[in-house]
């Protein structure tokens, strides 16, 4: 019953041996590519409109109101937790304090 039942032999002929391959390095040369010209400095990167200021200031608000509803949310749940706990810590204290009076 417990001894293990094998499965039977693989009927497959065995592969033909293979001849080695000979490896032969190659000698890397690499491309010549140009270099891309610097980019023009006679004007700034960013040029900031009082519209795209209007929206950085917005998204900036909107990112921090977000952060924060989500740490407020998280500091809530964790405080709701602790009171939970501590109102199971008062019930089983009362029920082992009555079991031994």
């Amino acid at each position: 019953m417990f001894t293990p039942k094998y499965p039977p032999q693989d009927t497959a002929p065995a592969p033909a041996p293979t001849a080695p391959t000979v490896y032969s390095p190659v000698p890397y040369v690499p491309a010549h590519t140009p270099v891309p010209p610097a980019p023009s400095g006679n004007r700034p990167a960013v040029q900031l409109t009082a519209g795209s200021t209007l929206a950085l200031v917005a998204g900036g608000g909107a990112v921090v109101l977000v952060v924060g509803a989500v740490l407020v949310s998280m500091l809530l749940a964790v405080a709701i937790t602790a009171a939970s706990v501590a109102v199971c810590a008062v019930v089983v204290r009362s029920i082992l304090k009555e079991n031994k009076a």
